[in-house]
């Protein structure tokens, strides 16, 4: 793999850290601003409000900037979100600046994902797109507690200051590693949002935002469900999240080989051991060693469906597949926001705080029926994939290749 797509893990690394970050510093923020932790707690939603906003809205504005050039300038506003994070003196201030560090969010994966495919040969795309997404997982492994630990020993403050500097250094490795790419004669706003309008990136968004808001009914309340239900101590639960952290490197890692392989099969395989591993984790939370088990497996198998789903939305979006990857990441974040409040009604209906997990797992359910849906659509379209024998749509993988690479 070169050594372009370190200098983008290391973009996906600050973006990582400066998303989940604040969580870990909720009490240190609301104390110093003079405020409550739950009203804290909207700070979240204002990094989520930014990366909604501003995928598709970045990728249109730089519709015609070479691509090099805008990961720049993506990793440039992601500095001064950052920075200016770092020196709000007000909460108001603050819930602006995380919306505007949100902002490169999207764009800038979306943008990384595109060149990391055009990188490699054409059946290694997936796993240079999985290369990047490796920075993402490791943020959640190191760079997340270690901001943490930063930030409740010298200040949240200084947590965000330090971000910037990860910002800056990526800044610096695009700038000295990423080839330029020039964009396609075909590249533009128009054809962005046209190809934004195909049916099966339509039905690839519902996907994502169905499908992986499973992940966050879970995530979004692991800590109280294994103090409250497994009886860990409250000190123990950084390592576990840690675990998760884990559990999504290793699944990202199987992830890209899997759909450079056969897309759909993997997005089918993912979406289904999802369901199956949040059904599992509503009986293993109980006991601590089967609890920390299916904690990894939740992370590896959720990881598995971001790439495939990554590949087959920049296939479909065929000579304009930026700001459909982009908008991937507002799915996401749609998924995160959506999967924390539907597991949060469970648990204020009185059902139990395991109850998430099998929200989680119907809508795992819920994305797997899309993604078939999805299947079954590619098989009028012959123009775009090729059925093999199976009835598997391998051609995918070599349509989302070659695609992304312009080969």
């Amino acid at each position: 793999m070169p050594l372009a797509l370190l200098a983008l893990a290391v973009a996906a690394f600050g973006i990582g850290t400066t998303e989940f970050v604040m969580m870990g510093l909720l009490p240190q923020v609301a104390d110093a601003l003079g405020t409550s932790v739950p009203r804290a707690g909207n700070l979240v939603s204002a990094y989520a409000l930014g990366v909604v906003v501003g995928a598709p809205l970045l990728t249109a504005v730089g519709a015609r900037i070479p691509h090099k050039r805008l990961l720049l300038l993506l990793s440039g506003l992601f500095v001064v979100g950052n920075t200016a994070s770092a020196l709000a003196p007000g909460f108001g201030t603050l819930f602006t600046a995380r919306v505007l560090a949100g902002l490169p969010h999207g764009a800038l994966f979306g943008v990384g994902a595109v060149v990391a495919a055009r990188l490699v040969a054409p059946e290694r795309a997936a796993r240079a797109v999985a290369t990047m997404f490796l920075g993402l997982t490791v943020a959640n492994i190191v760079g997340v507690p270690a901001a943490t630990a930063l930030g409740q020993n010298l200040g949240w403050r200084v947590t965000f200051l330090a971000v910037a500097g990860i910002g800056l250094v990526a800044m610096a490795a695009i700038a000295a590693l990423v080839p330029h790419q020039p964009r396609g004669p075909q590249a533009g706003i128009r054809q962005e949002l046209r190809a934004m309008a195909d049916r099966q990136v339509v039905l690839g968004l519902f996907t994502a935002v169905l499908g992986f808001g499973g992940c966050f009914a879970v995530y979004s309340y692991l800590v109280p469900m294994l103090t409250e239900v497994t009886g860990l101590a409250e000190s123990s639960t950084t390592w576990v999240l840690a675990l998760y952290g884990i559990g999504m490197t290793l699944g990202t890692l199987v992830a890209g080989p899997l759909t450079d392989r056969a897309l759909r099969p993997t997005l089918y395989g993912g979406l289904l051991a999802l369901a199956a591993a949040l059904t599992a984790f509503f009986f293993a939370v109980h006991s601590a060693p089967a609890a920390m088990a299916t904690v990894v497996l939740i992370g590896a198998v959720g990881a598995l469906i971001t790439t495939p789903l990554q590949m087959l939305l920049m296939a479909k979006a065929e000579n304009a597949p930026t700001m459909a990857a982009a908008s991937n990441h507002s799915a996401f974040n749609l998924a995160n926001a959506g999967g924390a409040w539907l597991g949060g009604i469970v648990i204020s209906l009185g059902w139990g705080w395991t109850s998430p997990a099998l929200v989680g797992a119907a809508l795992a359910v819920v994305g797997l029926g899309l993604a078939v849906v999805g299947g079954f659509l590619d098989r009028g379209e012959r123009g775009h994939s090729r059925v093999v024998a199976g009835g598997q749509a391998e051609g995918d993988a070599e349509a989302a290749s070659a695609t992304v690479t312009g080969r």
